[in-house]
């Protein structure tokens, strides 16, 4: 695996909006050798939703988690940790 952190967290809070989201990112390895960036998002305080995307190299889902990254701080998320 990588040794850069491939377990992000995001929030994004507005109570002006009574908007409380969370949004989670993490890098897992699969079964069958291959890599997974399992997305999960939803409000603060619930299950929310998850999808996940499999690729044959760790490279690749690396290019769609920084993808991502950057498009969910341009919408206001911030950073809160790793998971």
């Amino acid at each position: 695996m990588t040794q850069q952190c491939s377990n992000l967290y995001f929030q994004r809070i507005d109570p002006s909006r009574n908007m409380a989201r969370y949004y989670m990112l993490s890098i897992q390895p699969t079964l069958f050798g291959e890599v997974s960036l399992i997305r999960a998002w939803g409000r603060i305080g619930t299950r929310g939703q998850e999808m996940s995307h499999h690729f044959a190299s760790e490279t690749d889902a690396l290019v769609l988690l920084r993808k991502i990254v950057r498009r969910k701080s341009a919408k206001g998320y911030v950073f809160k940790g790793t998971c």
